[in-house]
Order: C-alpha cells, then sequence, then structure tokens
C-alpha cells in the first residue's frame, strides 16, 4: 500500500512571505492545522517548509510577539520531511513515529507537491485494515458454525 492512496490531495499552501496573521485566517477558513510552505516554479510547488497552529501560538503568542512583523518564514519548520506517493504507508508511519511529525507534504518523484499525509489519514487506515480483519474472523466464525450446526 503507497501513501499515494491514503494522503489528502486537497492542501492547502502558503509563501514564506505571508504574515502569520494571513497564515492563521488560511487555517480557520479551511479548518487544518497546518499549511505547507511552498515555493513555486514552472513545474508546480514544492514544499520547502511546513506552519502549524503550534509554531503559532509557542513562537508568537507564548513570546507575546506582535503579529503583525512575523512571517510565516520566521517560524515554519524549514525543510520538513517529505514522502513521495509511492512510498509505503507503514514505512512512512514508521518514519512520521520516529521523527514525532503528525503531517508529512506528499511529493511526486520530481519533487512536486500531491498532497499531504496526517495521522488523520493513517487512522483511517488502521481503522480500514480492522475492519477487513474483523470480516475475516466474523466469516470464519460462520463457516465453523455452519459446518457444526448443519
Amino acid at each position: 500500500m503507497n501513501i499515494g492512496k491514503y494522503c489528502t490531495r486537497n492542501v492547502i499552501t502558503t509563501d514564506l512571505d505571508s504574515s502569520v496573521i494571513e497564515a492563521a485566517k488560511l487555517m480557520r477558513k479551511y479548518h487544518v492545522g497546518s499549511l505547507v510552505v511552498v515555493s513555486r516554479d514552472a513545474d508546480g510547488l514544492r514544499p520547502i517548509g511546513i506552519l502549524t497552529d503550534r509554531d503559532i501560538v509557542i513562537e508568537v503568542l507564548a513570546e507575546e510577539v506582535t503579529m503583525e512583523s512575523v512571517t510565516v518564514e520566521d517560524i515554519m519548520t524549514r525543510s520538513p520531511i517529505v514522502a513521495r506517493e509511492d512510498d509505503d504507508i507503514f514505512m512512512t508511519m514508521e518514519t512520521m513515529r520516529v521523527k514525532g511529525v503528525r503531517r508529512l507534504p506528499v511529493t511526486d518523484s520530481l519533487g512536486i507537491l500531491v498532497g499531504i499525509l496526517t495521522t488523520d489519514d493513517l487512522l483511517g487506515v488502521i481503522y480500514e485494515e480492522m475492519g477487513n480483519i474483523v470480516s475475516l474472523f466474523s466469516r470464519e466464525q460462520l463457516q465453523e458454525y455452519r459446518k457444526h450446526t448443519g
């Protein structure tokens, strides 16, 4: 199973020079907890950073910095861990666990942004797989029951 099947394809992005206020408004508008910071070139959008709602709270609000003076570039995580859309889902889960990240930008083979993989996406995969296992056990139990009851 590869992550291209499970990642969210509609990624909300921002630029380096966007203000933190603009970024927060985007997060609110789209009900997301992070924005992928991108650079634009002829091929498309390339992920160069990630900004989370936590970054805004820890780096701006908790430090009592005037928000109007802060840009996305000032507080984003640079060079985020990125996954390729054909990467294995379980290997990617392990990478996220080891690195302690909850969101990964997903790119194609050229490094162009195609999605984002979040812990919510992974929970969906786990839920689906658990459903398959439960279904398998249920079928086995039904077969055994039928075998013994004639």
